[in-house]
């Protein structure tokens, strides 16, 4: 006999669970003290706030390609942790939520904190369920593990009314799952064959999640094998290694303009694991919907993404390590596109090196530094906003889980999933990066690093205001500055305050000396950027956008 509460435990240990994320509620006090009985075999990490345990659990997800697994309360902790959740759905990660609900005896009163979560999480998770009965907790937690990693992978949220998980019950537990996989098509591996064979200016885009290291090795093989170019989707850079001859780019926010325009000449886009969504596509202007100019190849494991936006000249239904084994077999292509792969590839290497910014501070000196003393294969996490164009343009990612960041373009990620990143790779440097608004909405977690004792580099950029919106702002608004100025802290006295190593950087000449000192600590340190709000994209400057639109 056992409760509620040790039986979904035990559960989580069939499915290979070994790190889960919370914030403590008295809804869910018996899975607590089940998770304390199974103490060896789930470590528990207790997060600030229930969205930084959500991203935590997201970000897991994103690291290892495991199942993030995240615990909340009912009504304002499952509120918190909806952006997790979504964020979980638009990046296609694997992650159940367990959310404590009020008891059986209280449903449908408007009890304290009661929500209805199908009608709340429906629209962004594959599944939402209640689980009213002990006796079936295996049930459910075996299907919720199949749904969050089958197809598209995406979360799952799981309600656990506070009398069920004090029910003591008899129950069998539930192996662990096997997860179906779905195949390429002979005759579709024929229709591939042939249309690279008829291509004259071809371009390979990665993205998605689903990835192991081993299709990453697959994949390379492939490419190198048929000497072709390849690019990376939106916040996907890590799925080719970024110093490999045959990389060409990202493709996402802040394209290489040589990058954009080699997208829209190929004549054969093969596209395998991406979603081809306005990030990627640049506002769908890079590929033509509903029928591109290019020929198409769309390789993707959810059915539903195939011709939502775009048709292909051919659609494959597969799961990516299946589809990208059955690549690696197709014969030998004959490649003539030296000349293409060599253009892409050198684009892509002049568009790395790190420019010049405004200020006392030059943003692409920060660049040279962390590049210069940083581990090659660092993991690289960060949230959203201006500052992130520094990282994606000018870092190269060494490949396989060496970027951890939201390609829903969710603030406050950044600190949160540098939390998560070292639990997941332990053995990797990890580096958070934040502008100063990101950082503010869950900076809080660098105290849960500080906790845990987690080394990890935080570095915020500090521009005094939304820069994103502000750039949007001044493009359609000009001088109309409203809403975005922010009066932040002493960023690096809050850090020590949390128990961090921290300074301040607000010199161009301070920069090395201050990066290697951060690196040489044995504790979680941060470095805080004064970054002049001129410095709003690796392109342009505020002013330069302020004064394009006056002149319209």
């Amino acid at each position: 006999m056992r409760s509620g509460g040790q039986v979904l435990v035990d559960q989580l240990i069939t499915q290979g669970v070994r790190n889960a994320f919370c914030v403590p509620g008295e809804s869910y006090l018996a899975v607590l003290d089940a998770l304390y009985l199974k103490r060896e075999k789930i470590s528990l990490y207790v997060a600030r706030q229930d969205g930084g345990a959500s991203f935590m659990a997201e970000a897991y997800g994103k690291a290892t390609g495991e199942t993030g697994i995240c615990f909340v309360t009912r009504g304002p902790g499952a509120t918190n942790a909806s952006i997790g959740v979504h964020t979980a759905y638009q990046d296609s990660t694997p992650m159940i939520l367990f959310i404590g609900q009020v008891g059986n005896d209280m449903v449908e009163r408007e009890a304290f904190q009661e929500m209805d979560y199908r009608r709340m999480f429906g629209q962004m998770s594959k599944w939402v369920a209640q689980i009213d009965r002990a006796n079936r907790i295996p049930e459910y937690v075996a299907r919720a593990f199949h749904v969050a990693n089958s197809g598209r992978p995406g979360p799952v949220v799981l309600a656990l009314p506070e009398d069920m998980l004090v029910d003591w019950v008899d129950v069998p537990d539930t192996p662990r799952v096997t997860i179906a996989k779905n195949r390429p098509t002979a005759q579709s591996m024929l229709d591939v064959k042939e249309l690279l064979r008829k291509s004259e200016k071809p371009l390979v885009v990665l993205g998605g999640s689903g990835w192991s290291e081993r299709a990453c090795r697959q994949v390379q093989s492939f490419i190198e094998k048929n000497k072709l170019p390849v690019g990376c989707s939106f916040r996907r850079q890590d799925l080719f290694d970024n110093h490999h001859p045959n990389y060409v780019g990202d493709i996402g926010i802040g394209i290489n303009p040589k990058l954009s325009e080699m997208v829209k000449e190929s004549d054969l886009l093969l596209v395998i694991g991406a979603r081809l969504g306005e990030m990627t596509t640049s506002g769908y202007t890079l590929i033509q919907a509903p029928t591109p100019r290019q020929k198409l190849i769309h390789i993707h494991p959810g059915s539903n993404e195939l011709g939502r936006v775009f048709q292909g000249s051919v659609m494959i239904n597969s799961d990516i390590e299946e589809a990208v084994d059955a690549l690696v077999s197709l014969p030998d292509i004959g490649a003539t596109w030296g000349a293409w792969l060599k253009t892409g590839n050198d684009n892509y290497r002049a568009n790395v090196i790190p420019v010049s910014s405004p200020g006392d501070v030059d943003l692409g000196e920060v660049m040279t530094v962390l590049r210069g003393l940083l581990p090659r294969d660092s993991v690289i996490t960060n949230g959203a906003g201006n500052f992130s164009g520094w990282i994606h343009r000018h870092w190269q990612y060494a490949g396989y889980k060496t970027q951890v960041a939201p390609t829903n373009g969710a603030m406050g990620y950044g600190v949160p999933a540098g939390v998560a990143a070292k639990i997941a790779l332990p053995d990797k440097f990890v580096v958070s990066v934040s502008g100063d608004g990101c950082f503010l909405m869950n900076g809080q977690e660098i105290s849960t690093a500080n906790q845990y004792g987690l080394k990890i580099l935080f570095i915020v950029f500090d521009n005094g205001m939304f820069g994103t919106i502000r750039m949007h702002q001044e493009r359609d608004y000009p001088e109309h500055v409203y809403g975005t100025d922010l009066m932040n802290p002493d960023f690096a006295a809050l850090a020590r305050a949390y128990g961090l190593y921290a300074e301040t950087i607000t010199s161009t000449e301070d920069i090395k000396d201050s990066v290697a000192r951060c690196i040489e600590k044995d504790v979680a340190s941060l470095i805080h950027i004064k970054v002049d709000p001129e410095a709003i994209t690796t392109r342009t400057t505020l002013t330069s956008i302020r004064d394009n639109a006056l002149s319209k």
